[in-house]
């Protein structure tokens, strides 16, 4: 009877581990988010008692864990949001497709020949 270790096949997925067998990317992630919910739980803890302070802490810290642990397609979710953004505001809505006619250069006459033979 031998011991079978599973190895993955693609090994660019495999990230490499600080401590605690998290990634610095979560370290960092799970840093900060301790760094500013933890206070964020005493300060809410007097008038919000312990239930609303502990609901208050969660919903600061999950957008922290969300961006340590999601990933679509090997890429992290700023880039994923990113890109939408992109998409949806930044560039425009009707992309045409436009393509340049070199046929139509070659009838123009020899100059235009001369121009796309450079080119290439």
């Amino acid at each position: 009877m031998a011991a079978y270790i599973s190895v993955p096949r693609d090994f660019s997925k495999v990230k490499s581990k600080v401590a605690f067998n998290l990634t610095a990317r979560q370290l960092i992630c799970f840093g900060a988010a301790a760094v500013v919910g933890v206070p964020l739980f005493f300060v809410l803890r007097d008038t919000a008692g312990n239930s609303g302070a502990t609901l208050g802490m969660m919903a600061v810290m999950l957008p922290m864990f969300f961006l340590a642990m999601y990933q679509k397609n090997g890429q992290p979710a700023e880039k994923i949001l990113r890109y939408y953004l992109q998409a949806r505001f930044v560039r425009p809505k009707v992309r045409p497709y436009q393509t340049r006619n070199y046929y139509a250069l070659l009838m123009k006459g020899d100059d235009a020949h001369d121009s796309v033979s450079e080119k290439e």
